[in-house]
């Protein structure tokens, strides 16, 4: 449990008692949820393709074969399949990637599940888990094939909002209480992962708007401010940024 300072939902306080991270299909958990955005459907896959990331294929055959010629053959597959995580016993709605090398071992991705229709703005509320996916290899506590997460998700997060800033598609930036902080996460595959544990949400343009000003950054409260900055301080002393 978190401190009663450290936790603020303010901003959209329709998540407050949603799950904080993804499962495996065997139920095992998965990665943190970590990033929010609040829009229709067309405007964050609109938004998304603007920012530089691509939809991923459904997984099928083909794209399973394609996926695995890419990493052997170390080729280009910019929108390689992205394999299910579950959500409140639900396979993502939506998937994102950026690539990262030059195959599909190597990349940024993303997954996005519809959690809420109207949202404190009155639109839709999607949350989601940005990863970075370091390689291909068995899992730790399964043995099948899979891509091994980096454990800094908190750094392909800030990539994720800094892409949709720069695109000029958010109109507000705000931080929710997420997972909470963590130092020694491990999710489905037995990845090791860290994490401050806020979401950090982008409220989008419509339609594909440009928004003609820089979005605008909501400070999250003081108390979280300070604990933002006790988590730096601790993650430097053990070593894990």
């Amino acid at each position: 449990m978190l401190p009663r300072l450290w936790t603020h939902y303010e901003d959209q306080p329709g998540i407050r008692h949603l799950p904080m991270v993804t499962e495996t299909k065997q139920g095992i958990p998965g990665d943190p949820i970590d990033v929010g955005l609040v829009g229709r459907q067309q405007d964050v896959i609109q938004a998304m393709i603007a920012a530089g990331w691509r939809p991923a294929d459904p997984v099928t055959l083909k794209s399973s074969i394609d996926i695995v010629g890419s990493v052997l053959l170390d080729r280009p597959d910019p929108q390689a399949p992205v394999s299910p995580l579950f959500y409140d016993g639900r396979k993502q709605d939506l998937a994102f990637e950026k690539e990262v090398g030059r195959s599909a071992d190597r990349r940024d991705h993303v997954r996005f599940w519809k959690v809420l229709e109207r949202g404190e703005e009155g639109d839709p509320v999607w949350l989601g888990s940005a990863t970075y996916d370091r390689g291909v290899g068995l899992s730790h506590d399964t043995g099948a094939v899979t891509h091994h997460i980096g454990p800094d998700v908190d750094a392909v997060r800030d990539l994720l909002i800094d892409d949709l800033k720069a695109a000029g598609v958010v109109r507000v930036v705000y931080q929710v209480t997420g997972l909470g902080p963590t130092l020694f996460g491990r999710n489905g595959g037995g990845d090791p992962y860290y994490t401050d544990g806020e979401i950090w949400f982008a409220r989008l343009m419509p339609d594909g708007e440009k928004n003609p000003k820089p979005a605008t950054i909501i400070a999250p409260p003081p108390s979280v401010g300070a604990k933002d900055a006790i988590w730096s301080a601790v993650a430097d002393l053990v070593g894990v940024e």
